[in-house]
């Protein structure tokens, strides 16, 4: 199974941030959407990704006034990504070698959608659920 089999269910939708903006605005937006992450977008290109432990360790290096500056001075960059061809299982592992939660998916070096350990673990107990489903039903018919 693939990414873009998560993409299709899921939708290609992707709430981003500009470098630019303050991280008082990436603050806000993962609030207002109660979201962990958000990626860090200049002109279609994933230039870093923005997390809530990005705001923890602005806020432990710069104190308050770190919510005044800008994104790019507290995302984690480059943003580790997945493109849509890549399997579910390796992208569960990437995550779990590299203990991150969230992948930006890239084809073509821009931003097709965005990705949750929680989507990559939801979709893989879906299909544990049909095969165990199936093997039920084959044994019972049997």
């Amino acid at each position: 199974m693939t990414i873009a089999a998560i993409l299709s269910g899921k939708g290609h939708e992707v709430i981003a941030i500009a470098p630019e903006q303050s991280v008082m605005d990436a603050v806000a937006l993962l609030g207002q959407r109660r979201i962990g992450a958000v990626p860090v977008v200049k002109d279609g290109a994933v230039v870093g990704i923005f997390s809530e432990r990005d705001v923890i360790h602005a806020l432990n290096n710069g104190g308050v006034s770190a919510l005044e500056g800008p994104v790019a001075q507290a995302m984690t960059a480059p943003a580790i990504t997945v493109g849509p061809s890549d399997s579910v299982l390796g992208a569960l592992s990437l995550m779990t070698r590299r203990r991150i939660r969230h992948l930006p998916v890239v084809a073509d070096d821009r931003l097709v959608g965005f990705v949750s350990i929680g989507d990559l673990v939801k979709h893989r107990m879906d299909r544990i659920e049909a095969d165990a489903a199936a093997m039920r039903d084959y044994i019972q018919s049997a």
